[in-house]
């Protein structure tokens, strides 16, 4: 990959690990497909490969990852899915061939439609993103402990009780902060 981008945060599920393509949202917010070329390499990473990607459809596959977020931050919360979001979600991934449709009551359905290039890829993660949200999977929407992060993830864990959307990053650096905190109010001792 080229040099100068941040690394692709990479996870065992499509739609959340898209959402992750910006990181930080509650900080320095860091933007990880800046580029059409960018999102064609995090879609070819991600077994989704496109040959080109242009700046519409850069812009498309944000407005997809910001309606995943926002929904699946609701579904995590247990909040109303925003209607904003559903409508985008079900947009992509009737854009696919065969796509699955979110409901405003959270449940899937399937269209049928046509598509190429970006499109059809962002339709498989609008359909993977609708069946998190909808509740098909074992697991639970969360939300990172991380103030500056909130990224949210889907929890595969037991017990379900996972806090950091990534630990070698997020969950590392909390660790890291109560350490050094501790640290600070007993020095010398070990």
């Amino acid at each position: 990959m080229p040099a100068g981008f941040p690394d692709f945060r990479l996870g065992s599920v499509l739609a959340t690990s898209f959402t992750a393509t910006l990181t930080e949202r509650r900080g320095d917010a860091v933007e990880r497909i800046p580029t059409p070329q960018r999102l064609v390499d995090w879609l070819a990473v991600n077994g989704l490969a496109v040959e080109s990607c242009t700046t519409t459809q850069l812009e498309l596959a944000r407005d997809l990852r910001e309606a995943i977020h926002a929904a699946a931050t609701a579904a995590a919360t247990q909040d109303p899915l925003p209607a904003s979001a559903v409508r985008t979600i079900n947009e992509c991934s009737i854009r696919g061939r065969a796509a699955a449709v979110l409901t405003p009551e959270g449940n899937r359905r399937w269209r049928l439609g046509s598509a190429s290039g970006v499109e059809d890829a962002l339709g498989v993660i609008a359909a993977d993103a609708i069946s998190i949200i909808a509740g098909e999977r074992d697991g639970k929407l969360a939300l990172c402990a991380s103030p500056t992060c909130r990224a949210a993830f889907f929890d595969t864990s037991q017990s379900r009780t996972r806090r950091w959307c990534d630990m070698n990053t997020c969950g590392n650096r909390q660790k890291k902060a109560r350490f050094n905190a501790n640290q600070r109010k007993s020095p010398g001792s070990f």
